[in-house]
């Protein structure tokens, strides 16, 4: 893994970054500092996780230090991972075992996972131009994805950076918790709490409340795929 470029690991290649990014220096110094400090970690932009046919596409906000960042995979490693994970388990959306690494053999079916920002922030605060330079990608790996009809965004900024990506204004499409936007192509966005561990520890995002987002993504997507 050491050598490979997030295209070689992407079931959506033609939308992914390379593995030396140079659109944003901050977060380019901070890869250079952790490739130092963690030699056989990942310490490259994330690339997508999922299936090229989903018709739901959930979106992150960026790698986490010990999760993606660590193991080249969105959401894997780290506390927000398990609620996910499990959520999509629960959901008929995966098949196999998710054991928090890379070569777990864990699939999704039906669902693909795509970050906001790509690259590991500080502080897993991504700033406004680095949000936008990743914007690029986000775009790219929507419309690689002919098939989706639903979009989860998973907290505020997940939420602006993919209605921007859909082309819908964020001041008209305010985040809320089970939020739902209509795009102009008839992809509808849906939003819930990050399922953080800071959101889990303070009680904002429980299980029942991130499923409930989930319950109401697989009925919009059968009604939509209804009416196709």
């Amino acid at each position: 893994m050491d050598f490979a470029t997030p295209a070689d690991l992407s079931p959506i290649p033609q939308a992914e970054a390379p593995r030396e990014c140079p659109l944003c220096p901050r977060l380019v110094a901070f890869r250079e500092q952790c490739r130092a400090e963690h030699p056989s970690w990942w310490n490259a932009p994330v690339p997508a996780f999922g299936d090229p046919q989903a018709w739901l596409a959930i979106v992150g906000l960026a790698p986490g230090k010990h999760g993606a960042n660590r193991t080249g995979r969105p959401f894997t490693g780290d506390f927000a991972g398990e609620l996910l994970y499990a959520t999509l388990a629960k959901y008929g959306l995966s098949e196999g075992i998710y054991r928090a690494e890379r070569g777990d053999g864990l699939q999704l079916t039906g669902a693909i996972i795509l970050n906001a920002v790509k690259c590991l922030p500080p502080a897993n605060k991504p700033e406004p131009g680095e949000i936008a330079n990743c914007r690029t990608f986000l775009q790219a790996s929507l419309a690689a994805l002919p098939n989706v009809r639903v979009i989860v965004a998973l907290g505020q900024i997940a939420h602006v950076a993919a209605s921007r990506a859909l082309g819908l204004k964020p001041g008209a499409t305010k985040f809320a918790h089970g939020a739902e936007h209509f795009a102009a192509d008839g992809r509808v966005l849906l939003s819930s709490y990050h399922c953080s561990r800071y959101n889990q520890n303070t009680r904002r995002l429980d299980a029942v409340m991130f499923e409930s987002v989930f319950a109401r993504a697989l009925r919009v997507g059968r009604q939509a795929e209804l009416e196709e």
